[in-house]
């Protein structure tokens, strides 16, 4: 499988600094009366990223630039690159000083059915920052394709046909030698265990209700 040069050449390392350099010297896009919420942080962010995350790519790598998408949607934005490579954004923030987040990232089914063209990528933009003296601290910027999250890190949610979630956003372990089909067999082989633990549990809910029928079937009328 050909690759994107930008995950094969250091260009994403290069990005991750032009992210940090850029957000940290607009500070002042946050009302201080926001710093303690993780969530307005993060709608900032994105926001300002949205406009200006092109900006922190070398020229000549972006091809066609697309901020425009609905909530729910996987990308936050999304953009072309030179040789033809379709980047979905999926941007990221964590408060450094919080011990414990298991953000949301995207459906296996979703993931399943966009990585069938080689073409697409599902990049993850993560960006950790300190609240400190009234004012953010950019602090740490990881520019990855997912394939490139240890499943050491990672972890599944019990929502629609299963979330991939970071298990910890303190603890990011990344790979960027683990090839797209290890990584999806990976994934595979991970659902075969999270899938029949969801069957027992359904199993077991569905026992506890019968439970509740027959009480309710005995119970007289008030």
């Amino acid at each position: 499988m050909l690759r994107s040069e930008i995950f094969t050449n250091g260009i994403n390392k290069q990005i991750e600094v032009n992210v940090l350099s850029f957000l940290n010297s607009n500070k002042k896009m946050m009302n201080k009366r926001s710093l303690d919420s993780p969530r307005a942080v993060g709608d900032a962010v994105q926001n300002i990223l949205e406009e200006n995350f092109a900006e922190c790519v070398p020229e000549g790598i972006i091809k066609d630039f697309n901020s425009s998408f609905a909530r729910r949607s996987m990308a936050d934005f999304a953009f072309t690159d030179c040789n033809g490579f379709y980047h979905v954004i999926d941007n990221k923030t964590h408060n450094l000083g919080t011990q414990f987040n298991m953000p949301n990232l995207t459906s296996v089914e979703r993931l399943s059915r966009f990585y069938q063209d080689d073409k697409n990528y599902f990049d993850l933009l993560f960006i950790a920052y300190k609240a400190e003296d009234g004012e953010l601290l950019f602090d740490e910027c990881h520019f990855e394709p997912i394939e490139h999250f240890e499943w050491s890190c990672l972890t599944l949610g019990a929502l629609g046909w299963g979330q991939i979630q970071i298990a910890n956003s303190n603890i990011l372990k990344i790979d960027n030698k683990i090839t797209r089909r290890k990584w999806m067999l990976d994934l595979c082989s991970a659902l075969e265990i999270f899938y029949p633990r969801e069957i027992e549990k359904i199993t077991d809910r569905i026992e506890h209700f019968k439970n509740i029928r027959e009480y309710w079937e005995a119970h007289e009328d008030i």
